[in-house]
């Protein structure tokens, strides 16, 4: 049996509607979870409040990597950004199959690692970088190049969303693209930005 068709014997997939969790902080983790199609939004559900966005993971793409093997409960809620197909994998039945594929096990830990190395470039935007350069930073993560210079970044979450993962408020997020519009690095389009300049957006974020 391949490494993959052992994979799918043990994985559960779900369709996880809009607005639904496919975790809560309250919730034992007992498997790892991935995204492999639409979004879902990592971040923070409090009763009559609305969900506090910390980040997005777009499929495919690990949802939480970690806590299973901690033993812990889920660090943050978890609630789809739009429709997503999500996949479980539990952690005795994975742990098991670690055991007899030394490569599974270091292809998980490259991923764990991955998603470490994320976080902290997150976390070293938002100390170090101010509000424009975060967002010419997320514009880049986000975008689909479609020559030398120029891309286009669909945007598929709501502009207060957007905001929270960049730790600024939505009026100040509107305020920079209008700046980086004048600068002549994007153009806004209804629901699509044109990036005019990426070598200027790469060199604006500091990447």
């Amino acid at each position: 049996m391949t490494e993959l068709q052992a994979l799918q014997g043990m994985a559960t997939q779900q369709w996880v509607p809009a607005g639904s969790f496919v975790f809560t902080r309250q919730q034992p983790a007992t498997q790892l979870y991935a995204v492999l199609d639409g979004s879902v939004g990592l971040g923070l559900a409090r009763a009559d409040e609305p969900f506090h966005l910390e980040r997005t993971v777009r499929g495919p793409q690990w949802l939480d990597l970690a806590s299973a093997w901690l033993g812990a409960e889920h660090a943050q809620d978890a609630r789809a950004v739009n429709d997503a197909r999500v996949v479980g994998l539990p952690l005795q039945a994975l742990r098991s199959l670690l055991m007899r594929q030394p490569a599974l096990q270091e292809r998980l830990l490259v991923a764990l690692a991955g998603t470490v190395h994320s976080l902290t470039s997150v976390t070293h935007d938002l100390m170090h970088k101010d509000a424009e350069r975060r967002l010419a930073a997320w514009l880049l993560q986000s975008c689909e190049p479609v020559s030398e210079r120029e891309g286009s970044v669909a945007l598929k979450e709501r502009k207060r969303d957007i905001a929270a993962q960049l730790a600024i408020t939505p009026e100040t997020l509107s305020r920079m693209m209008r700046q980086l519009n004048r600068k002549g690095l994007i153009e806004v389009q209804g629901y699509q930005v044109r990036v005019l300049d990426l070598p200027a957006l790469r060199a604006l974020a500091g990447d």
